[in-house]
């Protein structure tokens, strides 16, 4: 995967641009694409705070200037206000199509709004934007990222759990803890605490171990709402000699969490494979801007509309699967995986 950071050096700043904009009101309605030539997409990313999204950014923009067009992308740091006049901009500007992963769905209504009548597509990418219509949802199958999450623990023996969770503004919070819960819940498994990351920050988890302690300890397992957040609190648990005596469970295959696997103190995490969910938003996302039609059988409500949906399953990996899953697939290398056990 480390190969698709070579997309940095080969596309020019037409094709790749970040920056922060003010708010601008859009003012007629952009003509419908008659030829793909000059194509543009707007890709506007919550943060980059969490590891994967450096990968999806890359293998996007590589896919897209592959089909010929260019992406501008933009960061809003976590802040939505920020994204809303990011996308406000994208809009003004005449973007072909819009490509969001909301830092919060329920406040971005009526930016979506602004996009659609204008003519643009809107795609809610990973993250699903609520009661907006988008022109489609592209995501992994989160429900099955938790049902996974809880299997590891229940096979593994446990029977009280922390959850660690992120935020409530990520849609795929609740999907994922629903997946979570059921089959927990069918096993027996009693859920002692839950905790949510205010905006992803993985240093909340490992302060919520150190100041909670006392139901640390009641716990046989955490679940953790990503890699990140595990490696924080794997951490908090080495302090008090618990790391790999208490499993924890994360997701996103991150390097850390690899490596906490081969190493004993990390159970389990969940691969999503970022660069074909990657590509295929990039290939369906240039469709939409250059006016075709798109073949989605499958639809999902987003609370007021059925949205076309394209999902990707996820991998369960644990020790006995990492080299054939992430290594042999090329996720990370081998020597990057091992380093602190060879």
């Amino acid at each position: 995967m480390r190969g698709f950071t070579k997309i940095i050096s080969l596309v020019a700043a037409s094709t790749l641009v970040f920056c922060s904009c003010g708010s601008m009101k859009a003012t007629a309605d952009k003509p419908s694409v008659k030829d793909n030539e000059g194509i543009e997409i707007g890709l506007c990313f919550d943060s980059f705070v969490i590891e994967r999204w450096e990968k999806d950014r890359d293998v996007f923009v590589d896919t897209a200037s592959g089909l010929g067009a260019t992406v501008n992308v933009q960061n809003a740091n976590g802040d939505v206000d920020k994204q809303i006049e990011q996308i406000e901009y994208l809009v003004d500007k005449g973007v072909d199509c819009l490509v969001i992963i909301p830092v919060d769905g329920n406040v971005l209504g009526d930016a979506v709004a602004l996009a659609k009548e204008n003519n643009i597509p809107v795609v809610s990418y990973d993250r699903l934007i609520p009661n907006a219509n988008t022109d489609l949802y592209i995501s992994f199958d989160n429900n099955m990222v938790g049902q996974m999450l809880g299997e590891a623990l229940v096979e593994n023996g446990a029977t009280k759990v922390v959850k660690i969770c992120g935020p409530h503004t990520d849609n795929n919070v609740s999907l994922v803890s629903d997946g979570f819960d059921s089959v927990v819940g069918e096993n027996g498994v009693e859920i002692i605490d839950t905790y949510y990351c205010d905006g992803w920050k993985a240093e909340l988890g490992g302060a919520y171990v150190y100041d909670n302690m006392d139901t640390i300890r009641q716990a046989d397992a955490i679940m953790c709402g990503n890699d990140d957040v595990a490696t924080s609190v794997i951490r908090a648990l080495a302090v008090s000699q618990l790391a790999g005596a208490i499993p924890v469970v994360g997701q996103d295959a991150d390097l850390p969490a690899c490596q906490h696997i081969v190493e004993g103190t990390q159970l389990m995490t969940v691969y999503k494979p970022v660069g074909e969910l990657a590509k295929q938003a990039a290939e369906l996302s240039y469709k939409l801007a250059t006016g075709d039609s798109l073949s989605v059988d499958t639809t999902i409500s987003d609370g007021s509309f059925d949205v076309p949906y394209v999902t990707i399953d996820p991998v369960a990996v644990n020790k006995e699967n990492i080299d054939d899953v992430i290594i042999a697939g090329g996720f990370h290398s081998h020597e990057d995986v091992y380093m602190n056990v060879e």
